[in-house]
């Protein structure tokens, strides 16, 4: 990248995001930004950190409990549609397509994201990995896949939404995304959806504030990007990554505090942000859920919970609902 400002490629969605969540009162950052290239690299090392406990969760439960999902989702017709919201790399579905080709499952795979190239490098490896799978990707907005599914189908769908990204959600805008999704659905429609659970407050905190401060550059990341991209100031040592655990809402916040008071100009939008001392930016949530939660959560969208497939510690849990 060069560092001549006015030969930059800007990304509009950043500057406008930025723009306008920097010069809100409460300041805050979308978590999307945390993925840049470096910002991917220090993720990959989160996975493998010894506190982050969520890497093996769902592994593990759809290496044991395969036979059952199986089992549960084709009971109702000969066939069905598998649809995967936000798939990435595909490597804990290919667990379960493996295993559903294995039996004879009639279904097709149905991958849905707004990145074609995503979709392109899961398509490919997928046809290497399991050659015998019927997928079609679908490069659509969520809504707007499930929309033009519905068009022509016989079939119940399964809606897959793994990883505990309901977590990513502020528990209002949570129940509303699952709301949506089951307005989409049909009566026998299922969704299976990844949780993490509520579990030692210690351990939740020590997930997002490793020991190796790995997380903490993740954070700091953030920083460095807008640096790189928008010309900013901004000074990685007057800044403090802070991670905050309520054990009563399960709630996990991500935070950027200012140590001082200062100003930060972010030169490539023409933006001057000033921080007061110990001010802060929210930077991500991350919702820790209990049993409760989720099934006030499927009872508000018009789902019934069928079962709670948990990993051996029950740190996590992959929940069946049905329309």
């Amino acid at each position: 990248m060069t560092t001549n400002t006015t030969e930059k490629k800007i990304s509009f969605s950043v500057a406008e995001a930025v723009k306008e969540r920097l010069t809100q009162k409460e300041k805050s950052l979308p978590s999307w930004l945390f993925y840049d290239a470096e910002g991917d690299r220090l993720f990959q090392e989160i996975m493998n950190m010894p506190e982050y406990y969520l890497t093996n969760c769902e592994y593990d439960i759809f290496q044991k409990h395969k036979d059952d999902i199986l089992s549960i989702i084709s009971a109702d017709a000969a066939g069905f549609n598998l649809i995967e919201f936000g798939a990435g790399d595909g490597m804990k579905t290919e667990i379960l397509l493996k295993h559903f080709v294995k039996q004879n499952a009639t279904f097709n795979y149905k991958p849905v994201d707004i990145s074609e190239n995503v979709l392109s490098l899961l398509q490919e490896r997928m046809q290497k990995s399991i050659p015998d799978l019927d997928i079609k990707p679908i490069n659509k907005e969520y809504f707007s896949a499930l929309d033009t599914l519905n068009e022509d189908r016989k079939n119940p769908m399964v809606v897959l939404f793994m990883g505990g990204n309901i977590g990513n959600f502020e528990i209002e805008d949570a129940q509303s995304f699952v709301n949506q999704i089951a307005n989409k659905l049909r009566p026998g429609d299922r969704i299976i959806m990844g949780f993490d659970m509520k579990k030692d407050p210690e351990m939740i905190r020590s997930a997002y504030n490793d020991a190796q401060g790995i997380t903490r550059q993740f954070n700091m990341n953030l920083l460095t990007r807008l640096n790189n991209e928008l010309d900013a100031d901004f000074d990685l040592e007057q800044f403090k990554h802070y991670p905050s655990y309520d054990p009563q809402t399960g709630t996990t916040k991500s935070f950027l505090i200012s140590q001082k008071k200062q100003t930060v100009e972010l030169k490539a939008i023409d933006t001057t942000i000033h921080f007061k001392a110990w001010e802060h930016i929210h930077v991500e949530v991350s919702q820790k859920f209990d049993e409760d939660m989720i099934e006030n959560m499927a009872k508000e969208a018009g789902l019934t919970v069928e079962k709670y497939f948990y990993d051996e510690k029950k740190y996590f849990a992959d929940v069946v609902m049905r329309k």
